[in-house]
C-alpha cells in the first residue's frame, strides 16, 4: 500500500495546573496518536501510556464538564477511516469499551451494572481481549459480501478483498438444518497475527536484509490494509468472532453465550476460551489466570473482555456515546513501555561470544523495573536501526529477558548516526572480535580474556552447573578482581582468611561459601559436564556421556568418532566435545579439578518413572516453569531425548515464549503434535500425549 503520511508533531505540553489548556492539550495529543495507531498502524506509544493520557482527559473532564466538547476522545471510539479504502457506514455503531486495570475498578463497574439492573441476578461471559484490529464480516443470504474496519465506530474501511483472504472467515455459511438462513448477519471480531507467522514473516524479513516488523497487532493492521490481496494472504492472519452487528432474519437469541455458540454452528471461529461465570469474584479469577498465563497461548492478548450475558438486561443498561455499560475490557498491566535509550554496549559472554545489550532509562514494565535489555546480535541491532538518543520500545513478556523492540522514528533526535558494532574487544586485552562466515555471532577468540575466564567461573558455579549456593556473579567479580580465582578450579584453594574482610563476607557467610564448594566436589558427572561449559553440550547429551563412558576420564580419551556413536551426542557434539578435551588450557583445568577432590564418575540413576523412553521432545521458545537446561533434564531424566532439531522421530514438540519459527513450521508440515506449557508437564506427568482441549461451552 502506498505510504501513510506522518501525522504532524505535537505541540509541548501544557501545563497541568491549567485546566483548559491541559484539556486541549490532551485531546490534541489522543487524536495525533489515534492517527499514528489507527492510520497509519506506527505507533509512537505503549498502550499504556496512551490509557493514561485518556484515563487524565476523563478525569479533567469529570472535573469540569464545561470542558466536555462533542468531538472529545473520550465520545467517541477509535480513529478515523483512511482515505486509502473506500468509506463503509456501519449500520449499527461499533463501538469500543471502558477499562478497568483493577479489581477495584472491575467492581466498580459490576456495581453501576447492579443499580442498573435494579439489583437483578447478572451473569457474565468472559472473553479474552485479543490483541489485533476489530473488523465487521456482513453476509447476505449467508455469502460473505464485506468487510470492514471499525475506524471511528461509525465509518471504516472496506478490506473486502483482504479480509477474503484469510483461512478462518468462512465465505459462505454452514447453516444448522431447520434453521433459516439470515438474509443480513453482521459479525464482529478481532483479526490478529499468530505468533509463528509474525517469527516466520520477520524470519523472511531477516533473510531479505529488511527492517524487521515491530509487533503482531501492528503488522496484523498493516497487512490488513495492503493494495495487493496477495501480501495479505501471504501474512497468515487468523480471526476470532465475539459479537453480532446487524442481523435481519435468522435465530433469536437470548444470551450473549447462545449466541457465540450459533456463531460457531455456523462456521464462525470462536475462542475457545469463552466462559460462563456467575460472579465477579471469579471473573477477576479468570482474569488473574489468564494474566498470568497469557504466554502459554499462540496469539497475543493484552487483557480480558466481561459482558452481561442477558440480552435483555443489556438492553436495559444502554450505552454512552461511546461505549456500552454492559461491558467492560480488564486490561492487563503493560508488557510493553517506551523509554531512552542511553548507550548501546557490549558483553562477553563464557565462549567469548559477544552481545550487544541497551543501556536504558530506567522504566517500569513487565512486573520490574527494566535499565538494560538485550539486542540479540550484531545483526539485529542493523535491522532495528536503533540508536543511542532514541526513544526506544521495551518489551518483557514474563520471565523472559527483556528486550528493545525498536525505536520510535518520529522522536528521533537529528544527526544521529547508525550504530557501528565494536572491532574490538572491550576488556582491558582489546583483542579483535571475529565473526566467522556463517555465524551470526561475533566472538572475541583471546583464551585469556578476563571477561570470558569470569564468565566461565559464574558458569560452571551456576544452578545448571555445580550449583554452588551463594557464588553468583558479584562475588566471582570480587574473587577476580582480587586475583584469587582465574579458572573453576581456584575455587577448591579459597581459604577462609582470603575471603573474610571481602564487603558482605563475615564468618558464617564465608563458612556457608566455603561449604557449597565442598560439597559440589561431589556433584554427578553430568553436571560436571555441563558446569565446563563445552559448546553444544546441554544436559541430554551430557547425561549419555555419563552414561555411555561412566567416568570423566574415560570421555577425555574417547576419540571423536567413539564419541558420535552414543545416542543423543552425534557428530556435531563429539567434535565439539573432542576439541574442548584436545585444548591444553582444559586438560590442566581438569588435571587441577581431579586433585582438588572433584568427583569425575558419579553417574546417579534417575529415580523418574522412565515414561518418555524412547520418545524424543523438542523444546522450542522460553517456558515459565523451566529453564532451558530444566526442561531437557525433565526430559532425559524420564528416558526421553531432547534433540535441537524437529524430525519425522520427533513424539512432540513444546511451544513456549518465542518459538523458532523454523522449528515450528516443520513440526506442522511434518504433523508432530504441537504442546503448550501445560501439555508438556501431562506428559512429563503420564508419559502419554494430553487429549483435545473441550470445545467452549
Amino acid at each position: 500500500m502506498p505510504p501513510v503520511a506522518s501525522p504532524k508533531p505535537l505541540p509541548a505540553a501544557a501545563d497541568p495546573a491549567d485546566p483548559t489548556s491541559r484539556a486541549g492539550w490532551l485531546r490534541l495529543a489522543i487524536g495525533h496518536h489515534n492517527r499514528r495507531y489507527f492510520e497509519a498502524d506506527d505507533p509512537e506509544i505503549s498502550d499504556a501510556e496512551y490509557d493514561a493520557l485518556l484515563r487524565e482527559l476523563r478525569a479533567v473532564e469529570a472535573a469540569h464538564p464545561d470542558l466536555i466538547t462533542s468531538d472529545s476522545p473520550t465520545q467517541r471510539p477509535g480513529g478515523s477511516a483512511s482515505a486509502t479504502f473506500a468509506p463503509v457506514e456501519h449500520r449499527v455503531p461499533m463501538m469500543s469499551l471502558d477499562n478497568a486495570f483493577s479489581l477495584d475498578e472491575l467492581e466498580a463497574w459490576g456495581a453501576r451494572v447492579a443499580k442498573g439492573l435494579a439489583g437483578q441476578a447478572v451473569t457474565y461471559v468472559c472473553e479474552l481481549k485479543i490483541d489485533g484490529l476489530a473488523i465487521s464480516l456482513r453476509y447476505e443470504d449467508g455469502e460473505l459480501v464485506q468487510a470492514a474496519t471499525r475506524g471511528d465506530g461509525r465509518v471504516g474501511e472496506d478490506v473486502t478483498a483482504n479480509v477474503a483472504t484469510i483461512a478462518a472467515v468462512p465465505k459462505r455459511l454452514v447453516v444448522p438444518s431447520g434453521q433459516a438462513v439470515p438474509r443480513v448477519l453482521e459479525v464482529r471480531g478481532e483479526v490478529y497475527m499468530p505468533i509463528a507467522a509474525f517469527e516466520a514473516l520477520n524470519a523472511r524479513q531477516d533473510a531479505a536484509g529488511d527492517k524487521r516488523f515491530v509487533n503482531p497487532r501492528n503488522s496484523a493492521a498493516g497487512s490488513l490494509r495492503q493494495k495487493d490481496a496477495s501480501v495479505t494472504a501471504s501474512r497468515e492472519l487468523a480471526m476470532w468472532c465475539y459479537q453480532l452487528g446487524e442481523v435481519v432474519g435468522g435465530v433469536d437469541h437470548k444470551s450473549h453465550l447462545g449466541t457465540l455458540q450459533w456463531m460457531a454452528a455456523l462456521g464462525l471461529p470462536v475462542n475457545p476460551e469463552i466462559r460462563l461465570l456467575p460472579s465477579l469474584d471469579e471473573v477477576h479469577a479468570y482474569c488473574r489466570r489468564w494474566q498470568q498465563h497469557r504466554h502459554d497461548l499462540e496469539y497475543e492478548i493484552d487483557g480480558a473482555v466481561v459482558k452481561v450475558d442477558d440480552l435483555t438486561q443489556r438492553q436495559l443498561l444502554g450505552s454512552t456515546s461511546k461505549a456500552p455499560r454492559w461491558a467492560i475490557a480488564y486490561k492487563f498491566p503493560p508488557e510493553e513501555r517506551t523509554t531512552l535509550l542511553r548507550d548501546i554496549m557490549v558483553s562477553i559472554g563464557r565462549t567469548g561470544r559477544a552481545t550487544p545489550f541497551a543501556v536504558l532509562e530506567p522504566v517500569f514494565v513487565g512486573g520490574s523495573t527494566v535499565g538494560m535489555a538485550t539486542l540479540h546480535n550484531q545483526d539485529q541491532v542493523r535491522f532495528k536501526d536503533v540508536r543511542p538518543g532514541d526513544t526506544v520500545i521495551v518489551r518483557k513478556a514474563g520471565d523472559v529477558i527483556p528486550e528493545v523492540v525498536g525505536p520510535v522514528l518520529a522522536d528521533r533526535p537529528a544527526g544521529t548516526e547508525p550504530w557501528e558494532f565494536p572491532t574490538t574487544c572491550p576488556c582491558p586485552l582489546a583483542t579483535p572480535l571475529v565473526r566467522l562466515e556463517g555465524e551470526a555471532d561475533t566472538r572475541c577468540v583471546e583464551p585469556e580474556c578476563p571477561f570470558q575466564r569470569d564468565a566461565r567461573i559464574i558458569h560452571f558455579a551456576s544452578r545448571g552447573g555445580m550449583d554452588i549456593e551463594g557464588l553468583g556473579e558479584r562475588t566471582v567479580y570480587l574473587l577476580s578482581d582480587a586475583e584469587l580465582v582465574r579458572t573453576s578450579a581456584d575455587l577448591y584453594r579459597l581459604e577462609p582468611e582470603q575471603l573474610l574482610g571481602f564487603e558482605g563476607f563475615g564468618e558464617i557467610s564465608v563458612g556457608k561459601l566455603l561449604a557449597a564448594i565442598e560439597a559440589s566436589k561431589q556433584q554427578p558427572l553430568p553436571r560436571l559436564l555441563v558446569a565446563l561449559g563445552i559448546k553444544h553440550l546441554g544436559p541430554a547429551a551430557a547425561s549419555a556421556l555419563a552414561r555411555g563412558f561412566g567416568n570423566l576420564r574415560a570421555i577425555q580419551a574417547a576419540s571423536e568418532a567413539d564419541l558420535a556413536t552414543l545416542e543423543g551426542v552425534g557428530p556435531i557434539i563429539a567434535a565439539s566435545v573432542s576439541r574442548w578435551f584436545a585444548d591444553e588450557r582444559n586438560r590442566e583445568l581438569i588435571d587441577a579439578l581431579h586433585a582438588a577432590g572433584v568427583e569425575f564418575g558419579k553417574v546417579e540413576v534417575s529415580r523418574l518413572p522412565q515414561n518418555l523412553t524412547g520418545k524424543a521432545i523438542v523444546v522450542t521458545g522460553t517456558l515459565a516453569g523451566f529453564s532451558r537446561d530444566g526442561a531437557e533434564e525433565a526430559i532425559v531424566g524420564r528416558g526421553g531425548k531432547s534433540p535441537g532439531s524437529v524430525s519425522k522421530k520427533t513424539f512432540a514438540v513444546v511451544l513456549g515464549e518465542s518459538p523458532g519459527a523454523s522449528k515450528l513450521t516443520k513440526a506442522e508440515a511434518l504433523g508432530v503434535p504441537i504442546l503448550d506449557e501445560a501439555g508438556f508437564v501431562e506428559l512429563l506427568s503420564t508419559g502419554e500425549l494430553p487429549a483435545p482441549a473441550p470445545a467452549a461451552s
